[in-house]
């Protein structure tokens, strides 16, 4: 009887079993990729690029959730709250884990909220100015600065921004003054930097580059360590004798906190196949991103000193947003 009951139980024990490995194989249901920009932009070009890509890497779909507003604050809140199962996923990015935290008290720790998956690329900022301004090049641009002191103003995507803090640490390395003029957002700002009612401004590259190429504003230099490929002709703040200036925009996949490892080298395992298609690596190149893979360690070594950075500035600065 016993034995009976034995062999009439093993299938129902054994198709458990193969339940509860199905179930921890990963992943086996769609994944929410949360970007924290309203659709359309260039972050939210560069999270549907790496999302179509990824998703045939994965054997998933991976879907895009644009969640704007807050400067990122309520995506971040959104995916730190989430299940620690690998399904809810953000793109991090300078403002949710840079600038932000760095300037303002937020409800989020960007370190201690968060697992690190992996780096996409950056694109650096670039210092324009109005085509009106005599300067042709940065070496003039630094004279005509010294002898109008405090007659230029900067404009920026908003207090707190990067292009903010880049500005100010423009000012801060260069021992010069302008009067910051913080726009809601990046589009506003260059349109007054083209028409005149700012004269100089700090924006990604990627949205400064149809302005550049059309003649409406002017580069003089570019943050980083190396000329971008799409501005091969402008020169670094680096080779300008600014050392150290590497501001970029970059751009980044987090989790929530404690995901398991397995996961974390899953997603990563994949995302660095995607960022090795030609292809891919061509598309966010036209658009002045340039891919930075990186391990899970590699990218939160990168994120902390990235954060520490822009605290540091902010404290030299004395740029505290609260209230």
């Amino acid at each position: 009887m016993k034995r009976r009951t034995l062999l009439q139980a093993t299938p129902i024990l054994l198709g458990l079993s193969e339940g509860s490995y199905a179930q921890t194989a990963y992943p086996n249901k769609p994944i929410r990729y949360i970007v924290p920009v309203a659709a359309g932009g260039g972050s939210d070009m560069v999270g549907r690029a790496l999302c179509e890509r990824w998703a045939k890497a994965l054997g998933q779909s991976v879907v895009v959730d644009n969640i704007g507003g807050g400067g990122g604050v309520i995506a971040s809140q959104n995916t730190a709250r989430a299940p620690a199962d690998g399904y809810t996923l953000m793109q991090g990015y300078v403002a949710t884990h840079g600038t932000a935290p760095a300037t303002r008290k937020l409800p989020y720790d960007a370190e201690k909220d968060f697992t690190p998956i992996g780096m996409i690329g950056s694109t650096p900022n670039v210092l324009c100015i109005n085509t009106s301004l005599p300067p042709q090049n940065f070496k003039a641009f630094m004279d005509y600065v010294k002898q109008n002191p405090g007659r230029l103003s900067y404009g920026s995507a908003g207090a707190g921004s990067l292009t903010h803090l880049t500005a100010e640490l423009f000012k801060l390395q260069t021992n010069s003054f302008m009067v910051h003029i913080p726009y809601r957002g990046i589009a506003p700002a260059i349109t007054d930097l083209i028409g005149g009612q700012t004269q100089l401004m700090f924006p990604g590259l990627a949205a400064a580059l149809p302005h550049i190429r059309s003649g409406r504003i002017r580069a003089l230099a570019v943050t980083g360590t190396k000329r971008h490929p799409q501005v091969k002709d402008t020169p670094t703040l680096e080779e300008m004798g600014l050392k150290g200036f590497d501001a970029q925009q970059w751009y980044g996949v987090v989790g929530p906190a404690n995901m398991p490892a397995a996961i974390v080298k899953t997603l990563n395992d994949a995302m660095l196949s995607v960022l090795a298609q030609p292809d891919f690596k061509e598309k966010l190149s036209s658009e002045a991103v340039e891919l930075m893979p990186m391990k899970p360690a590699e990218f939160a070594a990168y994120m902390k000193a990235d954060l520490a950075r822009w605290t540091q500035l902010a404290k030299a600065r004395n740029i505290q947003l609260d209230g």
